[in-house]
């Protein structure tokens, strides 16, 4: 596996900040975003463009990895070969280019437009339903967590965001440990969907999926892709901070999912699995 840079998810601005009695100049700091393309390379395939994702440049290899595992295009480590930066024209590192080769051939031609439109208006019907159940295995049940416990991990996530601490601007995922409520690992992007494929690509490169025993934390809203995303790696318990969407409910219940939002001040709304939240 070649190496991955590390880029600066942190760009330094300045800005005339009105505090309501006067204007002054200074020092500020935003979140980066930049485009992202993916390519993938199937075994004996010409490599060829997936998709550009917006995201904050870190872990552009778990981001890429992630994004093939949750989209059905790869399953896991077993089918990597090789992760890269691109090379340019005059055979230098195109840094906001990884491609991702596979030890078989993969056939993409019709999910290309899929990720496209997804971009933009989501996906949602019986079709996605019925689609999205053929690419997760079943998902474990034995799984049983504190209500008193599950309460506290957005806090414990938000304690870890290093670069939300600097910006103000980002959207982070964490990965717990169910049986001790441990935070294992935090990822940051400027987009939800990004910082929880950089957490499940970490855990393909490393060879831990299924992520039965994990609790997934997100920051924010829960959307389908959502969803989808932690039923590929096989976790069963999905939280946020804020609310989910009607699809994510419905999707949550139909995979045997639990799925709990508005988890602050103490509080949660148990949606769908409620068999695995213990309240005593």
């Amino acid at each position: 596996m070649a190496p991955e840079v590390t880029r600066k998810p942190i760009t330094p601005v300045r800005v005339h900040a009105w505090n309501g009695a006067d204007l002054r100049d200074r020092p500020d700091k935003i979140v980066t975003e930049e485009p992202m393309e993916i390519r993938i390379h199937g075994l004996g395939q010409d490599a060829r463009p997936l998709a550009v994702i917006m995201r904050t440049p870190g872990h552009d290899f778990e981001l890429a990895v992630g994004f093939c595992v949750t989209e059905g295009i790869i399953d896991g480590p077993e089918d990597l070969a090789e992760v890269r930066y691109c090379l340019g024209p005059n055979a230098e590192q195109e840094y906001n280019v990884v491609t991702v080769a596979t030890r078989r051939p993969v056939d993409v031609a019709e999910r290309v437009r899929d990720f496209v439109s997804s971009a933009s208006c989501g996906i949602c019907g019986k079709t996605s339903l019925d689609q999205l159940e053929v690419m997760c295995a079943p998902l474990a049940v034995g799984l049983k967590l504190e209500l008193s416990a599950l309460v506290e991990l957005p806090d414990r996530l938000r304690a870890g965001q290093a670069v939300f601490d600097a910006t103000g601007g980002l959207h982070a995922a964490g990965r717990f440990d169910a049986a001790v409520g441990e935070l294992l690992l935090v990822r940051e992007d400027v987009g939800r969907h990004n910082a929880v494929d950089k957490l499940i690509g970490n855990a393909a490169l490393a060879g831990l999926l299924p992520l039965s025993d994990s609790v997934l934390v997100v920051s924010g809203r829960v959307s389908f892709e959502i969803v989808q995303k932690a039923a590929r790696a096989g976790i069963t318990v999905l939280i946020a901070v804020s609310a989910p969407s009607s699809l994510a409910v419905a999707t949550a219940a139909r995979l045997g999912m639990t799925l709990v939002g508005f988890v602050r001040d103490g509080r949660a709304n148990v949606y769908a699995g409620s068999q695995r939240v213990i309240s005593s």
